[in-house]
């Protein structure tokens, strides 16, 4: 048992979600942060499908890693993540309908995340399941909490609610208050992305050796 929660393992977990965030700090997966963040439920379940593709994709090809040519595992990786994508969508078809048409092509396009096909490559390729499903885990959850954040301050800014329940009291409103529209817009999710880069960046001097 305490191997499978040592020190390196704990490591391969929590580093994405902060040190080596695969957004903030590798800088991938924006496209996707920039559709379907302007709303936090939707945001919430992409980063949750997202997490539990790479993790199950990761074991997967963990597991088949010493069987798998070289020369074809780009398309057995491939293979693995469309049939995880296929479930996971007709699971969100079947459960959570609204949701998913509201992610829309977005879940089938998971399967060209650079996040997802840069895990198997680079980790599950050259590591055994258990460590290989912890860094699809952090990596994944890494990519869901700067998707939260955004899709946070866009709905919350641009709709004046969360969740769709409305949080901007009324009295707001009457008062002058409105809702700024160009946070609805995809350019305001680059925009933040861009300020928790740099936020990230500014408060940790180990990335900012790196630069």
């Amino acid at each position: 048992m305490s191997e499978l929660f040592s020190k390196k393992n704990k490591e391969v977990f929590f580093t994405p979600i902060g040190l080596n965030n695969p957004v903030t700090v590798q800088v991938l997966g924006i496209c996707s942060a920039l559709a379907v963040t302007a709303q936090l439920k939707p945001a919430i379940v992409m980063g949750l499908s997202v997490t539990i593709i790479v993790a199950f994709a990761n074991v997967i090809i963990s597991l088949l890693r010493n069987t798998i040519p070289n020369r074809i595992r780009i398309i057995v990786q491939l293979v693995v993540v469309a049939a995880l994508v296929t479930i996971v969508s007709q699971v969100l078809k079947a459960f959570a309908y609204d949701v998913s048409v509201q992610l829309s092509v977005y879940v089938g396009l998971i399967i060209t995340n650079c996040i997802l096909m840069g895990r198997l490559e680079a980790f599950a390729m050259q590591n055994k399941p258990w460590e290989s499903f912890l860094d699809g885990i952090g990596n994944g959850l890494g990519y869901a909490k700067v998707l939260v954040i955004v899709a946070f301050f866009r709905e919350l800014l641009g709709s004046g609610a969360l969740f769709g329940i409305q949080i901007v009291p009324e009295s707001f409103y009457e008062m002058g208050y409105s809702n700024n529209g160009l946070m609805l817009m995809p350019p305001m999710a680059l925009i933040i992305c861009a300020c928790i880069i740099w936020f990230e960046r500014s408060r940790n001097k180990e990335l900012q050796e790196k630069n």
